[in-house]
């Protein structure tokens, strides 16, 4: 299973969009200092995913969202779900 996730930093007031195979994994990497990028903004909560049976969903779906540069459109996406 392929996921494409959404995690957010109170710290920075952030969104940080990304895909990986292994969710749980990536969150405690991410909260570990890891992740050269969210490093500064610890801790990470995740606040939204998606699930994609293929790879290249996951890819074509990170990249729909990335390309839009828009918070709002995030802040839509991580409303329209449950909380995690």
């Amino acid at each position: 299973m392929h996921y494409v996730y959404i995690l957010y930093s109170k710290r920075l007031d952030r969104y940080y969009v990304g895909r990986t195979e292994n969710i749980e994994k990536r969150l405690v990497d991410h909260n570990a200092g890891r992740s050269t990028y969210t490093r500064r903004g610890r801790p990470w909560v995740l606040v939204y995913k998606e699930e994609f049976e293929r790879k290249a969903g996951a890819i074509d779906r990170e990249t729909e969202i990335k390309r839009r540069k828009s918070r709002r459109y995030i802040e839509k996406l991580v409303q329209s779900v449950p909380s995690l």
